[in-house]
């Protein structure tokens, strides 16, 4: 079944052509990360995932949060054997970096505590001028649990890293653009229409090359520089079985648009 014509209670799921839009819908709570929005989160993707019509996903939120952190009532009452036991934050939080597709996090007002964590797994972030990022996990006596020590860390170094995760301090938008952790910075009446701009560029691009060029940037956080390269090189040589890469290819000798196959 489509992600759009599923119904969800914590967020809000719709399709603008080949692009699939996950919005977090718990104003109230100013979009606060509870188990079920994730899980909901994570269905969705998955969705979006198996559907051959969609090229790109983005995850936003509302104008005020993209989402304002965990849900610390629901994590409030939890001990450690119960988190151990669980794997809290774990299965359900980690699906969008299993996305195949790319994901864009598109961030207006705060993105704290889990809310920095979730934009920091997407492929890249588009801000709004208005958006917050932060880490103050430290400021209730817990340090991140989804990434802010380590995904922060590669994305804008351990200086400013540090800096977050040990004072609870926000940066704001340019500070994140200046920093590596964003894109792009845009206002924010227009951050939906310039991230759809992206996402259905993306979209618009042959499916599998687009895959394989997203695997190997994120090889590079993983690995050395010597295995990084000689992966890229390898999946370089792979898009010529592709029959997208002779069309394209062909369409760019004739002055032409390209038609993506998907293959």
């Amino acid at each position: 079944m489509p992600a759009s014509a599923t119904t969800y209670e914590n967020i809000q799921v719709e399709t603008d052509g080949a692009v699939g839009i996950i919005r977090l819908n718990r104003p109230k709570a100013y979009n606060a990360l509870n188990s079920a929005m994730v899980e909901e989160v994570g269905r969705a993707l998955l969705a979006f995932e198996a559907d051959d019509s969609v090229g790109c996903m983005i995850l936003t939120g509302s104008e005020k949060a993209f989402a304002a952190g965990a849900d610390i009532k629901e994590m409030a009452e939890k001990s450690f054997a119960d988190v151990q036991r669980e794997d809290f934050i774990t299965d359900d939080w980690e699906v969008i970096t299993r996305c195949r597709k790319p994901v864009i996090a598109a961030v207006a007002g705060f993105a704290l505590g889990g809310g920095c964590e979730f934009a920091l797994m997407c492929d890249m972030i588009i801000a709004a001028d208005t958006a917050q990022f932060g880490q103050p996990e430290v400021q209730i006596g817990v340090i991140p649990g989804a990434g802010g020590t380590q995904r922060l860390t590669r994305s804008v170094g351990k200086s400013l890293a540090m800096y977050m995760c040990l004072t609870g301090d926000k940066i704001d938008a340019q500070t994140a653009l200046q920093a590596g952790l964003v894109a792009k910075v845009v206002p924010a009446d227009d951050l939906m229409e310039e991230t759809l701009k992206v996402a259905r560029k993306i979209a618009g691009l042959s499916q599998p090359v687009v895959a394989t060029a997203k695997e190997a940037v994120n090889v590079a956080y993983e690995t050395t520089l010597s295995e990084g390269v000689r992966f890229e090189r390898r999946a370089f040589h792979s898009t010529f079985a592709l029959e997208d890469r002779s069309e394209g290819m062909d369409a760019f000798t004739e002055k032409r648009k390209p038609d993506w196959k998907n293959r």
